[in-house]
């Protein structure tokens, strides 16, 4: 960890508050302006797309458009639709592998298409594709490698080279919507997988409406958020590294002298608070009961529970409509010493507008993904609590998601969900904190 990675744990809330509360900017320079750019690859896009500014980046970068909804795999079958939270692992012969989610329901389009046999659930559409990308941004193939799940939100990745996705959807089999299953599971997908895997739920998990994970690569404890006006956040100590399937003990997040605390509005900046563990019984209840159990034995309660990340030694997750504001946190949490901080809180929509998905980038400053349903941004957090524009959609108001980067630090990958594009976007990663 770098100087500026440790300073991020540590520097950014005290610095971001001290200007926002004199009136002043919450914005640095970041990597400059943002300009309307068309994609490397424009003319071998959709007649919709082609020709068209997609993203607003600053001068320096560059990116590719692959991977639409509607477009043909190397399976046959079109790319689904809703492009959701995604990660990037190392491949053979310097390519990179995405593993990615599509938040489906029953009934939308274009479905995850797999083999029934491998299917979690007939009636359910959602689920993942896994897409590979030269060491030029290239696409050079993609597939479904999951199927039969619903609303496939987010998830993480693990240090054993898989991706947790997860369900946000606690639906269960009644008359009328055909499910076979009640869902609100996590499923695991290799990311060597060069075909569907089975998709079999992670129970011990928990059954929520699950949003995010992030893996200590210590401990291999899994953290998770939960997408709730009232969520809690969890962790899963599996009983052996790296065997989610195993069994383990499920816990959820309580500080220590403030029982059921309600982490809305009106939390201290940057101060450390030692936090407890209560242990969930009832890890697959019957009903979305689950946070009632975590709360009845004092656990915390954060304000939609969303986007989640390892990196710096910390565990961040984003409360995507906390905060005095109610437009977005950022927490962290410190398992060597056991304690949650915010690190930062939008103050407004004009700054950070409901920030979701989160990722980390090479130099340890955090990539945001907004959420507030206008024109949506990449934004940037460095180690002197600048928030800065990473990039801008330019195309229509969907919210991005699943940024992450190459092993390499080369390029960020990133979803627009509602149109269903993975983005390749290349700058200047790891040359210095802008």
């Amino acid at each position: 960890m770098g100087l500026g990675a440790a300073g991020l744990a540590v520097a950014p809330l005290a610095q971001f508050y001290a200007r926002t509360s004199l009136g002043a900017p919450a914005f640095g320079p970041g990597y400059g302006p943002l300009t309307p750019m068309l994609p490397e690859n424009t003319a071998l896009l959709p007649n919709a797309l082609s020709g068209t500014p997609l993203l607003s980046l600053p001068k320096g970068f560059r990116y590719w458009a692959h991977s639409i909804t509607g477009q043909m795999m190397d399976d046959g079958f079109p790319v689904p639709a809703d492009h959701d939270g995604m990660a990037a692992f190392r491949g053979p012969r310097n390519t990179t592998i995405l593993v990615r989610n599509h938040e489906l329901s029953p009934n939308q389009t274009p479905p995850v298409v797999v083999p029934d046999h491998l299917k979690f659930d007939s009636a359910a559409v959602g689920g993942t594709t896994t897409l590979v990308v030269d060491s030029q941004g290239r696409l050079l193939r993609h597939f479904a490698s999951l199927g039969g799940t619903i609303r496939n939100c987010a998830g993480g990745p693990t240090p054993w080279e898989t991706w947790i996705t997860c369900e946000e959807n606690v639906s269960v089999p009644e008359s009328g919507n055909k499910l076979t299953q009640k869902h609100g599971y996590n499923f695991e997908v290799p990311a060597n997988a060069t075909g569907p895997v089975e998709a079999v739920p992670l129970v011990g998990m928990g059954r929520f409406n699950h949003e995010a994970t992030a893996t200590d690569p210590l401990t291999g404890f899994v953290y998770q958020t939960e997408d709730r006006g009232d969520s809690c956040f969890y962790r899963y100590r599996p009983n052996q590294y790296g065997n989610l399937a195993g069994g383990g003990v499920l816990e959820a997040l309580a500080v220590k002298g403030k029982p059921t605390l309600f982490t809305g509005p009106n939390m201290p900046p940057g101060e450390p608070m030692p936090v407890d563990w209560v242990r969930i019984e009832e890890v697959d209840p019957d009903e979305d009961t689950l946070r009632s159990e975590a709360q009845a034995k004092g656990a915390a309660v954060f304000v939609r529970g969303e986007g989640a990340w390892y990196g710096n030694g910390l565990i961040y997750f984003v409360s995507t409509s906390g905060g005095n504001a109610g437009e977005g946190q950022i927490w962290a949490y410190d398992p060597q010493s056991d304690t949650l901080k915010l690190v930062v809180e939008s103050p407004g929509s004009t700054v950070l507008d409901n920030p979701d998905n989160i990722t980390v980038a090479p130099d340890g400053r955090l990539v945001l993904c907004e959420d507030g349903g206008g024109t949506d941004r990449l934004v940037g957090v460095n180690s002197a609590g600048e928030l800065y524009d990473i990039a801008r959609n330019e195309f229509d108001s969907s919210e991005f998601a699943g940024a992450c980067f190459s092993h390499d630090g080369r390029f960020l990958f990133v979803n627009s969900q509602s149109k269903g594009i993975t983005f390749v976007i290349e700058g200047p990663w790891r040359k210095g904190r802008p």
